[in-house]
């Protein structure tokens, strides 16, 4: 591969879960917000909006929400929020009805939208030497959420990044390999699980080696664990909740 600082950055990304108490200084924020202000947008409708989280309490409601003690712990924590609340009042305040903003495509636009933003975010931050993890964790409970957000109708938060200076050195997590995640035109369907049996020996290695968190487990021990099996979880509101929100309602 081609060897530049970007793609460096890239290709050796590690979330970050432990930050130093310190802050992002107004000129760290000012770039990570324009890193994600141009992000391309589908439609030029610009359908995102990111919540800055610096009230202790709402830090430490999504804290519970996500489970995870680091969450609104240490660093800056963003909300990344799908948005069409914004473009609803422009129709609204040109005299004109939501058209299709209640759709699934409009929504899974502005979903687009903002996960784009939050990537170009983060990437940003890491460019500055700094670390950050993106937080999936805080829709455990979306109703509740919304709540502590206090997010209006068309809206929704899609992701979480918790970024700041690095207090830990995590290991590289071994990826799939590139010939089981990319093919030219076709989508193969003669997939067998013994392709993975070197890399299931990889994830094993990293996960009895690493410092936090040790466990010996393999990928696809964990694909048909408890992870996929059937149980109930908060997050099965999801789809209840983005309907109260007034969105992807077809």
């Amino acid at each position: 591969m081609i060897h530049n600082f970007t793609t460096d950055h890239q290709v050796n990304h590690r979330s970050i879960r432990q930050f130093k108490d310190q802050s992002l200084t107004a000129e760290q924020l000012t770039t990570l917000y324009e890193a994600a202000r141009h992000t391309s947008s589908s439609m030029f409708l610009q359908q995102f909006s990111i919540l800055h989280l610096t009230d202790p309490k709402k830090r430490a409601a999504v804290r519970e929400i996500s489970k995870q003690s680091y969450v609104g712990a240490n660093g800056d924590l963003f909300i990344f929020i799908a948005d069409l609340y914004r473009n609803q009042q422009i129709r609204h305040q040109l005299g004109n009805d939501d058209g299709r903003l209640h759709t699934t495509d409009i929504f899974m636009q502005a979903a687009e939208d903002a996960i784009l933003a939050l990537q170009n975010a983060l990437t940003a931050i890491e460019s500055m030497g700094l670390g950050g993890v993106v937080l999936g964790s805080i829709k455990n409970d979306p109703e509740k959420l919304i709540q502590v957000l206090d997010l209006p109708k068309m809206t929704f938060p899609i992701l979480g990044l918790q970024v700041g200076i690095a207090d830990q050195e995590p290991q590289l997590k071994p990826r799939l390999p590139l010939d089981q995640i990319t093919f030219d035109n076709n989508y193969p369907r003669n997939f067998n699980i013994s392709e993975l049996k070197n890399y299931d020996q990889t994830v094993t290695t990293y996960y009895d080696l690493r410092d936090a968190n040790k466990r010996i487990d393999s990928f696809t021990n964990q694909i048909n664990g408890p992870k996929l099996n059937q149980h109930e979880s908060s997050r099965d509101k999801l789809l209840q909740a983005l309907h109260d929100q007034g969105l992807a309602l077809n």
